[in-house]
């Protein structure tokens, strides 16, 4: 006897990936254009402001006004930055590179944020040994006062400009070099009042601004690191957005449950993994099916998941027993030849469907309706089946369909 060799099995040992970016093609090109045009016009504004703010800072003797030139230059390095990230990290995937370059950005994103906090390091110390020696502390003049006030009108029309960008096009590079923008415009603020206070006769308040300045450049510049590295070193999704994504796939019809959920973020993308189970019996077809649902549902409904690779289960893997080391088709096959020799209907079988479940095979065996006698003889062949596999280990059942 000879068992088919066809096998309907639901469970498979190797996840399906699936690759997802929406951004491809002409949506890249897109995209490197807009981020391209802000941020030059972004830079146009940081190198005006900046060299104005410095001169001014100079011609006015206003130390905060300078820091916050300083500030203003280094947003224009920022740009430098976003520009090379944005050209190569928008590469698409290659053989070398399977899951895009958008770390390129993250890597650029941590470049400036050591710049920045250097930066501020430098301002501090500065404007620290000009208040411990007061010979050296500025008298800045109302021109400093102009040139600041205008630098938040600027700076927060930039902020606004490239937020409405970064949110187009979901990136996290752009975002953070609008509020990059933004604290530009804080800090040119600060140095209003401190500017104000000066010129009313507190000549050290010019000075405390040049700090409060430099610490907010450091804690921009240490909040973009840290990001950054949490992202290099693959940290999961905030809790929120894990549970959208689980919400998202329950609601899945043919969904049972899912577990091992992974994320990691990949420049403005997300990437994500888990495991669904469903039902035991269902077809491989059917299976993929669910699956496909599941990546396209992410994808469409959760915005930063733009690739997911989803693994099926039968049994929650986790809690349930091994079935690794369960032997496959051909080996059972073999074994089944023995079991059934004596039994005559064997010989009519025509598909036999293996369901790997809870560390054991169970049988599922198709045969024509014509091998039986009546109804009582069919539960009579079941017994026989069962007896005849009931010493093998690995084994757990046979369950019988007629057609």
């Amino acid at each position: 006897m000879s068992l088919p060799s066809k096998l309907e099995q639901v469970h498979s040992n190797q996840p399906r990936a699936f690759s997802a970016s929406r951004d491809t093609g002409p949506a890249l090109d897109a995209r490197y254009r807009a981020t391209y045009r802000v941020t030059i016009v972004g830079a146009a504004v940081n190198l005006a402001l900046g060299a104005a703010k410095i001169t001014f800072g100079v011609v006015a003797h206003s130390q905060a006004l300078i820091a916050d030139g300083v500030h203003s230059l280094s947003d224009l390095a920022t740009d430098g930055l976003v520009l090379y990230a944005a050209k190569h990290g928008g590469r698409g995937a290659d053989e070398e590179h399977p899951y895009g370059h958008r770390r390129i950005e993250t890597m650029a994103t941590v470049g400036l944020a050591v710049v920045l906090i250097a930066t501020a390091i430098g301002i501090s110390v500065d404007a620290a040994r000009r208040l411990f020696h007061p010979e050296l502390l500025l008298q800045p003049g109302v021109w400093a006062l102009v040139i600041a006030a205008l630098s938040i009108v600027a700076k927060e029309a930039i902020y606004h400009y490239t937020m409405h960008v970064a949110r187009k096009y979901r990136s996290s590079l752009l975002r953070a070099n609008a509020w990059h923008s933004r604290t530009d415009a804080i800090s040119s603020g600060i140095v209003v009042v401190g500017i104000a206070g000066t010129m009313a006769g507190l000549p050290y308040l010019d000075a405390i601004a040049a700090i409060g300045v430099a610490v907010m450049i450091a804690k921009i510049g240490w909040g973009l690191g840290w990001q950054g590295v949490r992202e290099l070193i693959d940290t999961a999704l905030d809790s929120d957005r894990l549970d959208a994504i689980r919400q998202t796939i329950a609601r899945i019809d043919g969904v049972q449950a899912l577990h091992m959920l992974r994320s990691r973020r990949m420049g403005g993308d997300a990437l994500v993994d888990v495991h669904i189970q469903v039902d035991p019996t269902l077809s491989v077809s059917e299976g993929h099916q669910i699956s496909e649902t599941v990546r396209s549902r992410l994808i469409d409904q959760i915005e930063e998941v733009s690739d997911v690779m989803v693994h099926i289960d039968p049994e929650d893997d986790e809690t349930a027993t091994l079935t690794g080391t369960l032997p496959l088709r051909h080996a059972v096959e073999q074994r089944l030849d023995r079991y059934f020799r004596e039994i005559e209907a064997a010989r009519h079988i025509e598909k036999v469907s293996l369901h790997y479940v809870d560390g054991r095979i169970k049988l599922e065996l198709l045969l024509p309706l014509d091998v039986l006698s009546d109804i009582r003889s069919a539960e009579d062949l079941r017994r026989r089946f069962n007896e005849a596999v009931h010493t093998d280990p690995q084994i757990s059942n046979v369950e019988l369909r007629f057609h």
